[in-house]
Protein backbone atom coordinates (compact mmCIF):
# COMPACT_ATOMS: atom_id res chain seq x y z
CA UNK A 1 0.00 0.00 0.00
CA UNK A 2 1.11 3.18 -1.02
CA UNK A 3 0.67 6.56 0.52
CA UNK A 4 0.70 9.76 -1.57
CA UNK A 5 2.29 12.67 0.79
CA UNK A 6 2.09 16.12 0.72
CA UNK A 7 4.76 18.07 2.51
CA UNK A 8 4.15 21.66 3.77
CA UNK A 9 6.83 23.98 5.29
CA UNK A 10 7.91 27.29 4.90
CA UNK A 11 11.30 26.52 5.85
CA UNK A 12 13.71 24.79 3.15
CA UNK A 13 15.91 22.92 6.15
CA UNK A 14 13.02 21.81 8.24
CA UNK A 15 11.04 20.74 4.80
CA UNK A 16 13.82 18.61 3.16
CA UNK A 17 14.39 16.57 6.94
CA UNK A 18 11.30 15.56 6.82
CA UNK A 19 11.84 14.25 3.14
CA UNK A 20 14.62 13.03 3.87
CA UNK A 21 13.01 10.98 6.75
CA UNK A 22 10.25 9.80 4.70
CA UNK A 23 12.64 8.16 2.68
CA UNK A 24 13.17 5.37 5.05
CA UNK A 25 9.34 5.06 5.24
CA UNK A 26 8.10 2.24 2.62
CA UNK A 27 4.77 3.15 2.45
CA UNK A 28 4.96 6.87 1.82
CA UNK A 29 5.47 8.38 -1.40
CA UNK A 30 5.94 11.73 -1.89
CA UNK A 31 4.35 13.31 -4.37
CA UNK A 32 4.95 16.98 -3.59
CA UNK A 33 6.43 19.66 -1.02
CA UNK A 34 5.29 23.15 -0.68
CA UNK A 35 6.93 26.29 0.68
CA UNK A 36 3.17 28.55 0.77
CA UNK A 37 -0.16 27.88 2.04
CA UNK A 38 -1.38 29.31 -1.47
CA UNK A 39 0.50 26.33 -3.53
CA UNK A 40 -0.60 23.72 -0.70
CA UNK A 41 -4.06 24.42 -1.50
CA UNK A 42 -3.66 24.01 -5.46
CA UNK A 43 -1.27 20.61 -5.26
CA UNK A 44 -3.83 19.66 -2.32
CA UNK A 45 -6.70 19.76 -4.27
CA UNK A 46 -5.68 18.73 -7.82
CA UNK A 47 -3.95 15.49 -6.48
CA UNK A 48 -5.82 14.48 -3.41
CA UNK A 49 -3.00 13.04 -0.86
CA UNK A 50 -3.70 10.89 1.56
CA UNK A 51 -1.50 12.20 4.00
CA UNK A 52 -0.26 15.64 4.58
CA UNK A 53 2.32 16.95 6.83
CA UNK A 54 1.61 20.52 7.36
CA UNK A 55 3.48 23.71 9.38
CA UNK A 56 1.08 25.89 11.45
CA UNK A 57 2.64 28.96 10.77
CA UNK A 58 3.25 29.30 6.88
CA UNK A 59 4.45 32.97 5.62
CA UNK A 60 0.82 33.61 3.74
CA UNK A 61 -1.16 32.23 5.93
CA UNK A 62 -1.95 29.57 8.84
CA UNK A 63 -2.11 25.70 8.20
CA UNK A 64 -5.57 25.90 9.51
CA UNK A 65 -6.81 28.48 6.86
CA UNK A 66 -4.84 26.04 4.33
CA UNK A 67 -7.66 22.96 5.51
CA UNK A 68 -10.48 25.76 5.24
CA UNK A 69 -10.02 25.94 1.82
CA UNK A 70 -9.19 22.67 0.46
CA UNK A 71 -12.18 21.01 -1.41
CA UNK A 72 -14.45 19.50 1.05
CA UNK A 73 -14.28 16.36 -0.82
CA UNK A 74 -10.56 15.89 0.34
CA UNK A 75 -9.65 14.82 3.62
CA UNK A 76 -6.37 14.13 4.16
CA UNK A 77 -4.94 12.49 7.41
CA UNK A 78 -2.77 15.45 8.61
CA UNK A 79 0.47 15.06 10.85
CA UNK A 80 0.64 19.05 12.17
CA UNK A 81 4.09 19.91 12.19
CA UNK A 82 4.90 23.53 14.61
CA UNK A 83 7.23 25.50 16.22
CA UNK A 84 6.51 26.33 19.93
CA UNK A 85 2.93 27.77 20.08
CA UNK A 86 1.12 27.08 23.85
CA UNK A 87 -1.96 28.44 22.40
CA UNK A 88 -2.29 25.65 19.23
CA UNK A 89 -0.05 23.57 21.39
CA UNK A 90 -3.35 22.88 24.13
CA UNK A 91 -5.62 22.81 21.23
CA UNK A 92 -4.29 19.46 19.78
CA UNK A 93 -4.09 18.38 23.01
CA UNK A 94 -7.68 18.92 23.84
CA UNK A 95 -8.75 17.43 20.43
CA UNK A 96 -6.48 14.16 21.04
CA UNK A 97 -4.14 15.04 17.41
CA UNK A 98 -0.84 14.62 16.99
CA UNK A 99 1.54 16.62 16.13
CA UNK A 100 5.33 17.22 15.79
CA UNK A 101 7.27 20.22 17.68
CA UNK A 102 10.06 21.87 16.46
CA UNK A 103 12.55 20.51 16.67
CA UNK A 104 11.73 16.79 17.00
CA UNK A 105 13.90 14.02 17.21
CA UNK A 106 13.84 10.98 14.30
CA UNK A 107 12.10 8.24 16.94
CA UNK A 108 9.01 11.27 17.68
CA UNK A 109 8.74 12.08 13.93
CA UNK A 110 8.48 8.46 13.31
CA UNK A 111 5.88 7.81 16.37
CA UNK A 112 3.50 9.88 14.04
CA UNK A 113 4.17 8.69 10.73
CA UNK A 114 3.01 4.92 12.46
CA UNK A 115 0.13 6.40 14.03
CA UNK A 116 -0.96 8.05 10.45
CA UNK A 117 -0.26 5.13 8.69
CA UNK A 118 -2.57 2.84 10.82
CA UNK A 119 -5.89 5.59 10.72
CA UNK A 120 -5.52 5.14 7.06
CA UNK A 121 -4.62 1.09 6.84
CA UNK A 122 -7.73 1.36 9.56
CA UNK A 123 -9.90 3.03 7.71
CA UNK A 124 -10.61 5.60 10.48
CA UNK A 125 -11.34 8.48 8.71
CA UNK A 126 -14.53 9.74 9.82
CA UNK A 127 -13.22 9.77 12.97
CA UNK A 128 -10.34 11.83 12.39
CA UNK A 129 -11.84 14.03 10.12
CA UNK A 130 -14.50 15.12 12.69
CA UNK A 131 -11.50 15.68 14.87
CA UNK A 132 -9.93 18.14 11.90
CA UNK A 133 -13.44 20.09 12.01
CA UNK A 134 -13.83 20.57 15.63
CA UNK A 135 -10.54 22.04 15.77
CA UNK A 136 -10.92 24.03 13.29
CA UNK A 137 -14.15 25.10 14.63
CA UNK A 138 -12.65 25.86 17.60
CA UNK A 139 -9.46 27.72 16.38
CA UNK A 140 -12.10 30.07 14.55
CA UNK A 141 -13.57 30.74 17.47
CA UNK A 142 -11.09 31.58 19.37
CA UNK A 143 -9.59 33.91 16.47
CA UNK A 144 -12.85 35.76 16.53
CA UNK A 145 -12.14 36.48 20.00
CA UNK A 146 -8.27 37.95 19.65
CA UNK A 147 -8.04 41.49 20.89
CA UNK A 148 -5.02 43.04 18.68
CA UNK A 149 -3.33 45.76 21.10
CA UNK A 150 -4.79 49.08 20.61
CA UNK A 151 -2.13 50.83 22.36
CA UNK A 152 1.73 50.75 22.61
CA UNK A 153 3.35 51.56 26.28
CA UNK A 154 6.36 53.36 25.55
CA UNK A 155 8.42 54.88 28.59
CA UNK A 156 10.15 58.33 27.61
CA UNK A 157 11.94 59.41 31.08
CA UNK A 158 9.72 58.68 34.34
CA UNK A 159 6.80 58.53 32.01
CA UNK A 160 4.77 56.21 29.99
CA UNK A 161 3.38 57.46 27.11
CA UNK A 162 0.43 55.36 25.25
CA UNK A 163 0.55 55.30 21.53
CA UNK A 164 -2.58 54.56 19.03
CA UNK A 165 -2.16 51.63 17.17
CA UNK A 166 -4.26 53.44 14.12
CA UNK A 167 -1.52 56.27 14.16
CA UNK A 168 1.17 54.65 13.40
CA UNK A 169 2.55 55.15 10.11
CA UNK A 170 5.70 52.56 10.07
CA UNK A 171 7.71 50.68 12.68
CA UNK A 172 11.46 50.47 11.88
CA UNK A 173 13.96 47.83 13.46
CA UNK A 174 16.93 49.73 14.75
CA UNK A 175 19.17 47.45 16.98
CA UNK A 176 17.25 46.43 19.88
CA UNK A 177 15.13 48.84 19.75
CA UNK A 178 11.63 49.58 17.12
CA UNK A 179 11.47 53.01 15.91
CA UNK A 180 7.90 53.93 16.00
CA UNK A 181 6.67 56.54 13.54
CA UNK A 182 3.28 58.66 13.89
CA UNK A 183 2.14 61.48 11.42
CA UNK A 184 4.07 64.11 14.82
CA UNK A 185 6.41 61.73 16.36
CA UNK A 186 8.80 59.17 16.27
CA UNK A 187 8.82 57.07 19.45
CA UNK A 188 11.88 54.43 20.44
CA UNK A 189 10.28 51.41 22.15
CA UNK A 190 12.71 48.36 23.53
CA UNK A 191 11.12 45.42 21.60
CA UNK A 192 11.57 43.58 18.06
CA UNK A 193 9.78 43.49 15.08
CA UNK A 194 9.38 39.48 15.76
CA UNK A 195 7.39 40.24 18.85
CA UNK A 196 5.62 43.66 17.53
CA UNK A 197 3.97 42.06 14.33
CA UNK A 198 2.14 39.47 16.28
CA UNK A 199 0.37 41.90 18.41
CA UNK A 200 -0.85 44.32 15.48
CA UNK A 201 -4.02 43.67 13.71
CA UNK A 202 -2.62 41.93 10.47
CA UNK A 203 -5.45 43.44 8.38
CA UNK A 204 -3.98 46.92 8.91
CA UNK A 205 0.04 45.87 9.68
CA UNK A 206 2.35 43.90 7.05
CA UNK A 207 5.81 43.09 7.46
CA UNK A 208 7.46 43.85 4.18
CA UNK A 209 11.19 43.51 5.24
CA UNK A 210 12.97 42.00 8.15
CA UNK A 211 13.54 45.56 9.54
CA UNK A 212 10.04 47.22 8.65
CA UNK A 213 6.16 47.16 9.38
CA UNK A 214 3.98 49.06 7.80
CA UNK A 215 0.73 50.32 7.89
CA UNK A 216 -1.33 49.49 4.61
CA UNK A 217 -3.62 52.59 5.77
CA UNK A 218 -0.88 54.86 5.19
CA UNK A 219 0.09 53.63 1.81
CA UNK A 220 0.06 56.89 -0.78
CA UNK A 221 1.34 55.04 -3.61
CA UNK A 222 3.06 51.69 -5.14
CA UNK A 223 6.24 51.97 -7.21
CA UNK A 224 7.13 49.21 -9.87
CA UNK A 225 11.18 49.66 -9.98
CA UNK A 226 13.38 47.57 -11.96
CA UNK A 227 13.98 43.95 -12.31
CA UNK A 228 10.02 43.77 -11.01
CA UNK A 229 10.93 45.27 -7.54
CA UNK A 230 8.63 47.24 -5.77
CA UNK A 231 8.84 50.35 -3.93
CA UNK A 232 5.92 51.62 -1.34
CA UNK A 233 5.76 55.34 -0.97
CA UNK A 234 4.04 56.03 2.59
CA UNK A 235 2.04 59.42 2.55
CA UNK A 236 4.72 61.48 4.90
CA UNK A 237 6.98 60.55 1.42
CA UNK A 238 8.79 58.04 2.99
CA UNK A 239 10.05 55.62 0.48
CA UNK A 240 10.48 51.95 1.30
CA UNK A 241 11.94 48.59 -0.77
CA UNK A 242 10.12 45.47 -0.20
CA UNK A 243 12.45 43.06 -0.17
CA UNK A 244 12.24 39.82 -2.32
CA UNK A 245 10.96 36.96 1.22
CA UNK A 246 8.16 39.28 1.66
CA UNK A 247 6.84 40.05 -2.17
CA UNK A 248 4.75 37.83 -2.34
CA UNK A 249 3.19 38.11 1.02
CA UNK A 250 2.54 41.88 0.09
CA UNK A 251 1.12 41.38 -3.24
CA UNK A 252 -1.08 38.46 -2.10
CA UNK A 253 -2.16 41.15 0.16
CA UNK A 254 -2.52 44.26 -2.05
CA UNK A 255 -4.70 41.51 -4.96
CA UNK A 256 -1.68 42.67 -7.19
Amino acid sequence: MKINTVVVDDEPLARQRVIKLLENVEEITLIEECSTGKKAIQVINEFAPTLVFLDIKLKDMTGFKVLEKISPNIKPVVVFITAYDEFAIKAFDYFALDYLQKPFREDRFMKSVNKAIEVIKEKHYPFFDNKIRNILDYMNAQGEKKDFIKKIPVKIGNKILFIEVKDIIYIIASGYYAEIFTENKKYLLRDSLNNLITQLNSNHFLRIHRSTIINLNYISELINSNYGEIDVKMKDNKLFRISKSYKKDFTNVMGL
